[in-house]
């Protein structure tokens, strides 16, 4: 042992040179153990072609790019439905004109309740994917936050707009809306003439002009419920 710290002693500098040769044996080594690797890899694959199928560079998404999960699609369609399901309460009231005004507030814009759920359905129409199976991740929250946004606004404005009603017309307002309410029953009514119902249709507007604006839906459907029954059902004869 003293012989050895000796020779330690008087040749320490052998030990910079001899660090240099270990540094490069051990890249050597290391390049080596690679080769034979990659080589080992290779015959892997021309054995096993299959096994090793679609693992390749171009299965990885470019950087900063999120890969679509298709686990996502289900949570897509479930989060659809309730899309859907909201349209269906918001079409009631939009295809129905007595409705509309009986709860008149449901399509003032001048009431900030009833245009922040409009903005909220725009915003759910808007990022509404059109293939799921192509939505990530992050699409898929920010297509669920907009959806809830739009329940939670149609909720809310559905809420006041029956607690309120027409308590924000004068008396005189409120008996033309519940004129314009028994003239729409008329005009959609199969029971009446074509003359009653389009006279009934038409005096329904007067009286509503100033007070509510039907949304352009509401107008197409009341007119094509008045004309689908007219000319399904003809005019009687006198006898």
């Amino acid at each position: 042992m003293n012989e050895i710290l000796s020779f330690a002693g008087h040749y320490w500098w052998l030990v910079f040179p001899l660090s240099g040769v270990f540094a490069v044996w051990g890249r050597s080594w290391t390049e080596a153990s690679e080769r034979r690797h990659q080589r080992r890899m290779e015959l892997y694959r021309l054995k096993h072609p299959n096994a090793v199928e679609g693992h390749g560079p171009a299965e990885h998404p470019a950087h900063g790019q999120e890969r679509p999960d298709r686990g996502n699609e289900r949570s897509v369609q479930q989060v659809a439905r309730l899309h859907d399901e909201i349209d269906r309460k918001w079409l009631s009231y939009e295809l129905d004109a007595a409705k509309l005004i009986d709860y008149p507030t449901m399509t003032d814009v001048r009431e900030p309740l009833t245009v922040a759920f409009l903005r909220a359905k725009r915003e759910a129409d808007s990022l509404r994917p059109e293939d799921p199976t192509t939505v990530t991740a992050e699409e898929l929250s920010d297509y669920r936050s907009a959806v809830t946004s739009y329940d939670v606004a149609f909720q809310v404005a559905e809420t006041e707009a029956r607690r309120v009603r027409a308590s924000g017309f004068s008396v005189e307002e409120r008996q033309r809306l519940e004129t314009a309410r028994k003239l729409v029953t008329v005009a959609i009514d199969d029971a009446a003439t074509a003359a009653e119902r389009q006279t009934a249709y038409r005096r329904a507007r007067r009286e509503l002009d100033g007070l509510i604006v039907l949304p352009d839906a509401t107008i197409t459907s009341l007119e094509e419920k008045i004309a689908g029954a007219i000319s399904a059902r003809p005019e009687p004869t006198p006898s």
